[in-house]
């Protein structure tokens, strides 16, 4: 029976090693992508009422900072971010054409409901509708990769 135990163990534990997903094809990416803009995501024709200059754009970075940065860095771009690379769904660059073809009223649905499952929280009651909308603003004028340096709480 010890042996019948060990043996069916090693089975499972091979199985297990032998798993891995693989990333999705072009074909699947583009039909997820279109989904996500078009099916999934609300909002897609509100306006952001802020004006994109250069306070709002301060008060975006701000929020940012306080908010985004664990997972998505200081520049947005995952710079500084550890476990960006091990994470699955990867976390997206946010400079990406894939986030920056989204409408405004589209990243404020998705800052206000999050992406389930893939991590991306939603902050509905945790900012305001002006932090969320200036967010908005910074997203669409982010630094360039790396120039904001890492987020504090990694460099300890």
């Amino acid at each position: 029976m010890h042996r019948l135990l060990t043996f069916t163990s090693a089975i499972l534990v091979l199985g297990m090693v032998g798993c891995k997903a693989n990333p999705p094809g072009k074909v699947e990416a583009k039909t997820m992508t279109f989904a996500k803009h078009h099916i999934f995501v609300g909002n897609k024709g509100q306006t952001n009422p802020l004006p994109s200059d250069a306070n709002t754009w301060a008060d975006g970075k701000e929020a940012f900072s306080h908010y985004c940065v664990a997972c998505h860095g200081m520049d947005g771009q995952n710079t500084g971010v550890p476990f960006a690379d091990h994470i699955s769904p990867p976390i997206p660059l946010l400079n990406s054409k894939e986030v920056q073809s989204y409408t405004d009223g589209q990243l404020k649905w998705i800052l206000d409901n999050g992406i389930s499952p893939s991590g991306m929280p939603g902050s509905k009651g945790t900012l305001s509708d002006d932090e969320l909308w200036s967010i908005i603003v910074y997203l669409r004028r982010l630094p360039p990769a790396g120039s904001q340096g890492a987020p504090d709480i990694y460099n300890h």
